[in-house]
């Protein structure tokens, strides 16, 4: 039965979070360690659906703590042999598998060049873990499907848990669990059969949103075999709108409590243009005729977007069944991708 891995593995995320949220030492330790340093600037090493990830925590570090968060360039280390300077910076490292040959090399590179090193993988025995000052376990358990699922999820709730303990306050995320069990629940199936792959599909996001935008993006082009666009509405503003026409289909990640202002010149432009809007989240204003997917409802953004996250996994998932392929194993993708 197509996807029925990957139906699973998203089946299994309330538990996931479950597990994460139960390894309270792990994260006060992350926070002792963090608080401890002289830290300066953060650099977030990932691939893949990790990178999409790591901009979350990104978003989270810099909104958070205001400190400068940067994404590395692994080929500066693995072509370039650059010799790293990285006193007074933390590197975290994302990764499911924690493989990577480049990622690896990388982190090597830069513990030996004085940084402090946070690994999360779902492999405690993984290269990445092993080199890491201190290691984070997403503890999703095997993930078999190519298409990341629960290993993205629990990523998201790590990178908040982390940045949680780093400020030394209470994540506030005990209705987390309950909230996946509900949107998995959630019925989409109206907004699959509006979707077809023969026209442009462009998904926005914007802050906490804009990861998930990206990544779902990801999962469409992974497991359907087509090109889209996952995009911050403010970027998509400074030239890519210049492609939309009236077939393009829009999705609008719009978690509960995101402020409307966010994306209103963006919604604007796109409804003039005649484009089909559909919105995901309790958060936006939507017009008349333009389907919604209420999300999570809860308490603030940041941890509605963790559990909106779930949501469009399934719909990645469903449309890919829907035009009958197997979003399980995509012609052309391995599960673990090891780049140098």
């Amino acid at each position: 039965m197509n996807g029925e891995l990957m139906s699973r593995e998203i089946s299994e995320i309330p538990q996931v979070f479950s597990r994460l949220l139960k390894d309270t030492q792990t994260f006060k330790n992350a926070g002792e360690l963090l608080r401890g340093q002289d830290l300066s600037s953060v650099l977030i090493l990932a691939r893949g659906t990790s990178d999409n990830a790591a901009h979350f925590l990104k978003y989270l570090i810099e909104t958070q703590l205001g400190l400068p968060v940067g994404l590395t360039s692994p080929s500066s280390v693995t072509i370039y042999d650059t010799k790293l300077r990285f006193k007074n910076v933390l590197v975290v490292a994302l990764s499911q598998s924690g493989q990577s040959p480049d990622l690896v090399a990388y982190a090597d590179a830069a513990v030996a060049a004085g940084a402090t090193l946070v690994s999360i993988t779902n492999d405690v025995h993984s290269p990445l873990a092993r080199v890491a000052h201190l290691h984070i376990d997403l503890l999703a358990g095997p993930e078999l499907a190519v298409a990341a699922s629960k290993s993205y999820a629990a990523e998201l709730l790590a990178a908040y848990l982390l940045v949680s303990a780093w400020q030394n306050v209470p994540s506030g995320v005990d209705e987390i669990v309950a909230a996946a069990e509900d949107v998995l629940k959630d019925n989409i199936d109206e907004l699959v059969a509006q979707c077809t792959l023969r026209h442009e599909i462009v998904i926005l996001g914007r802050g906490f949103s804009y990861p998930n935008a990206r990544e779902a993006a990801l999962k469409i082009q992974e497991t359907c075999k087509v090109s889209v666009q996952g995009l911050s509405t403010a970027d998509y503003l400074h030239g890519p709108i210049s492609a939309l026409t009236s077939e393009t289909q829009v999705l609008i990640l719009a978690p509960h409590h995101i402020p409307d202002a966010s994306m209103k010149d963006a919604t604007d432009r796109i409804r003039s243009s005649g484009a089909r809007i559909f919105w995901l989240g309790l958060g936006g204003m939507s017009a008349p005729g333009e389907l919604r997917i209420p999300g999570a409802n809860v308490q603030n953004e940041i941890i509605a977007s963790i559990v909106d996250a779930i949501i469009l996994q399934r719909f990645a998932l469903k449309l890919c069944v829907q035009n009958g392929l197997d979003p399980d194993s995509p012609v052309g993708l391995s599960k673990v991708t090891l780049t140098r």
